[in-house]
């Protein structure tokens, strides 16, 4: 590994603010690229890539969450349904990451094909933030039907991109670094 890709991996940070402008039409090719290159179990790619550029339907799906985070009988999911966060930081791009649900280690080879995704498009100095509050959307499968999957495809998780709107890089959050055991 370069020293190159190592230090992309370590200034890789979540980015929850972005320019308004679209991503490049070829960035965002060479961002998926990186996700189609993930590594996955018996090589099986059970991965699906649903690419939102439509900044309506992306208000939509931000909405549609926090209407059914309010339902939610978990105070701190409902508080934050009435708030005035969107969910997808209002990000130019959204990829919303499907896998076969025929295959059993779709979800982990999914989330091998979202950190490429996310350290590539940090490397083409994209900005890009995992979304696990898409749960709320895909927990209604009408909505589930509006991404237009593949059979036997279900969503899992989101990645929201777009343009840094602060060039400057947030500072690292503490690491644990007594994570470590070696047996030799």
């Amino acid at each position: 590994m370069s020293n190159l890709v190592l230090e992309t991996i370590m200034q890789r940070r979540s980015i929850r603010s972005y320019k308004e402008d679209q991503i490049d039409e070829v960035d965002l090719q060479s961002i998926l690229a990186a996700g189609i290159q993930a590594p996955s179990a018996n090589n099986c790619q059970p991965w699906h890539f649903t690419v939102i550029q439509d900044k309506e339907f992306i208000q939509y799906m931000n909405e549609r969450s926090k209407e059914i985070m309010i339902n939610s009988e978990d105070e701190r999911i409902s508080k934050a349904g009435n708030g005035n966060v969107n969910l997808f930081y209002n990000a130019p791009t959204l990829i919303v990451v499907s896998g076969n649900e025929n295959e059993i280690s779709a979800k982990v080879d999914c989330s091998a094909a979202i950190e490429n995704m996310l350290i590539a498009a940090e490397s083409l100095k994209i900005g890009g933030v995992w979304i696990g509050m898409l749960r709320f959307f895909i927990s209604d499968n009408k909505e589930v039907r509006k991404l237009n999957l593949p059979d036997n495809f279900r969503p899992f998780y989101a990645v929201a991109l777009g343009y840094k709107k602060d060039d400057a890089i947030p500072s690292p959050s503490k690491r644990n670094k007594d994570v470590v055991a070696y047996i030799r």
